[in-house]
């Protein structure tokens, strides 16, 4: 019998038939190209980016809704049972087909609805072809509750827009035909969509559907209306046990056979998790199987001209693309800790061709596009993620590939790069920052207003640098070469670090040296002089700190960005874009500081089965907004609502890298 799959993630009528919670949990599929298909339980769209299939239509990450919404109607002689969901602009939800869901749960990270109508059960299933931008959305009928074929129709409604972006009717003018058995949906220059049935067939059609009403959509203050182009029917026949449906795809040669497509995806699906569980420990539960599902969502191809086999990492679902801090930083979770060693060094190359002035990218280009280096950790968490590589891989031939590419990044920070970026030789500490710019992780801009500039010296910046000068001796050691260069700059930087301990005990200052001298703002920044391998600090400092982190900003879903007390604390996520980016970092809660959390805590008190608990609420949250992933931030008051991307790269990877670490010290 194949192996099961997590399904622990499973709903039944008193979520599935009670609209808002119905719709605040979402489903997330990603292909490994960059294509995601995305929806909520009840079939509504609550987003633009809402769909079945949103694909790079311009390469790497220009990504375009596609294929919107397969509306289903099961057809009983004269009778007529939608199986979907809209809400209009009006205010009027109609047709209602979520109350004919008796369940739904994810199947790995596959979603199955199972709508029960009278005697009769049909269960739904959509997924994406890995590696290819092609969707399939199939149905079939209970074998066990019916012995005869009920037939379905199914509207297609297609779209041809940026995904960021909303659609008016008339729009785009595409040539809809049939081609064949297949109907095709050809935007000029752009793609052609090709439909297709297994036990059905397709007719054109070609109608606007207008004023989707989008409410998330209208939370975040943005545009909240939508409209569809309705280009054909698929008219099925549903048989017990047998499996029928469509499949939409923007290549030529994609397969309609759904039962192979079917098993292809739970087959690899079984493969992800039977090569991540030697690395999880063996028997990991199903939870943390559920993540490391997810962490495969977020990695994706990337070529390069001299590097064809290329790879990256997507931030978030849906709006971020690769970042080169957050890559570097969800690196070991994603890859390491889910057994995928061959990712984690096709990352590291395919960013070391990138490297420019001792800097990674902050921004990964696009097609054509210039980098953006305004970040002052993406290359410091680079040096951190190489260490962590090398520590499970041993990779010694790796290492000599790229160590003079690290040796040169340390350089420019010696003598100093971009955004008076250097080293501080009175103290051995980096500067970084000029006005306008952002570049620590706390980057909220909005307009020509950077919320949280932190120029000086920035207190996680000087214990990056101290891990990252720690681990350049270090491997200067395992090459034979002087690590004397590096420790010695490490001294000073270690002996300069102690600046930042606050004369109150309250922790450590936030940023010295500042436009306005130092900042003693209690933020989670001073947590990685702790969580990360090397600390500038001593024991008893170190205890301190976590305390007071622990005390005044540890969350149940992860840490809040300022403390409650400060003038500037945002307890809520809400608003506009200027509210939004005004609280990014002012209070809310971010969930890819709960692994630094549980990792400082267990270094400080040493009982690793209780830091690892520290991670079990993010079990509960598997269940809510996005749903077997991780959301990227939290409103910092109770009841810690989920907010930003439902799906978060650090979020899941830092998570997985802690509960992987504390398992094996346990």
């Amino acid at each position: 019998m194949s192996e099961m799959l997590p399904d622990f993630i499973r709903f039944g009528r008193a979520i599935c038939g009670d609209l808002a919670q119905a719709e605040r949990r979402e489903w997330w599929l990603g292909n490994g190209l960059g294509a995601y298909a995305a929806g909520t339980i009840a079939g509504t769209l609550t987003r633009r980016y809402h769909g079945l299939l949103i694909a790079p239509v311009e390469p790497p990450l220009g990504r375009w809704l596609v294929f919107s919404k397969a509306e289903a109607t099961l057809i009983d002689g004269e009778r007529e049972i939608p199986l979907f969901s809209n809400r209009w602009g009006s205010g009027a939800l109609d047709p209602v087909g979520h109350l004919y869901l008796e369940s739904f749960h994810l199947d790995g990270r596959m979603p199955v609805w199972r709508y029960a109508v009278g005697r009769w059960i049909i269960e739904q299933r959509i997924w994406l072809e890995p590696g290819a931008n092609t969707v399939y959305v199939a149905w079939r009928l209970d074998a066990g509750a019916a012995t005869q074929a009920l037939e379905l129709r199914v509207r297609l409604l297609v779209n041809a827009r940026d995904h960021h972006g909303n659609m008016a009717p008339g729009g785009f003018t595409p040539r809809v035909g049939m081609v064949g058995d297949r109907l095709e949906v050809v935007c000029h220059d752009r793609f052609t969509l090709r439909l297709q049935t297994a036990d059905g067939r397709l007719q054109a059609a070609w109608d606007w559907i207008e004023n989707f009403d989008l409410p998330l959509e209208r939370e975040r203050g943005l545009p909240d209306r939508d409209a569809h182009l309705w280009v054909g029917d698929a008219l099925l026949t549903l048989r017990p046990g047998q499996w029928s449906g469509i499949t939409a795809s923007l290549h030529e040669t994609a397969s309609a056979d759904m039962e192979a497509a079917l098993c292809r995806f739970l087959d690899r699906e079984r493969g992800l998790l039977a090569g991540a569980r030697p690395a999880l420990g063996g028997s990991p539960p199903a939870w943390i199987e559920q993540l490391s599902l997810a962490a495969d969502s977020f990695l994706f191809a990337r070529p390069l001209p001299d590097l064809p086999d290329g790879e990256s990492v997507i931030a978030g679902y849906p709006w971020f693309g690769d970042w080169g801090r957050d890559t570097m930083i969800a690196l070991p979770g994603l890859t390491l800790a889910t057994g995928r060693l061959d990712s984690a060094r096709r990352i590291l190359l395919t960013f070391a061709r990138f490297v420019d002035q001792g800097m990674l990218p902050n921004v990964f280009p696009g097609a054509g596009e210039t980098p953006a280096y305004n970040t002052v950790d993406a290359g410091l968490w680079y040096f951190e993620a190489w260490r962590a590589y090398l520590e499970t891989s041993h990779d010694k031939a790796a290492l000599a590939e790229v160590f003079p590419v690290l040796a040169e990044m340390i350089d420019w920070h010696v003598r100093g790069t971009r955004y008076r970026i250097g080293r501080d030789s009175a103290d051995g500490l980096l500067y970084a920052g000029e006005p306008g710019v952002q570049l620590t992780w706390m980057d909220a801009k909005a307009g020509d207003w950077v919320v949280t500039p932190r120029i000086g010296k920035p207190v996680e910046i000087n214990a990056l640098w101290y891990n990252a000068l720690m681990i350049m001796a270090e491997f200067a050691e395992r090459l034979g070469r002087s690590p004397q260069i590096y420790s010695a700059l490490a001294a000073q930087a270690r002996q300069g670090f102690q600046r930042f301990i606050r004369p109150d005990g309250a922790g450590l200052y936030d940023v010295l040296d500042g436009p306005t001298g130092d900042d003693p703002s209690t933020r989670p920044n001073q947590l990685f002089a702790v969580s990360l391998p090397h600390s500038p600090l001593d024991a008893d400092r170190q205890r301190t700190l976590v305390e007071v982190c622990g005390r005044e900003l540890l969350t149940s879903y992860g840490v809040r960005s300022l403390t409650a007390d400060h003038p500037h604390y945002h307890p809520t996520y809400l608003g506009g874009v200027w509210e939004r980016d005004g609280g990014y970092h002012q209070g809310a809660v971010w969930g890819w500081l709960l692994g630094h959390y549980a990792l400082a805590e267990y270094r400080v008190y040493g009982d690793a089965e209780a830091a690892q608990n520290r991670l079990q609420p993010i079990r509960d949250h598997l269940l809510d907004a996005g749903l077997g992933t991780v959301s990227e931030i939290f409103d910092g008051v109770s009841p810690h609502l989920p907010r930003g991307t439902p799906a978060q790269a650090w979020s899941v990877a830092c998570a997985l890298e802690a509960w992987q670490r504390l398992e094996q010290l346990k």
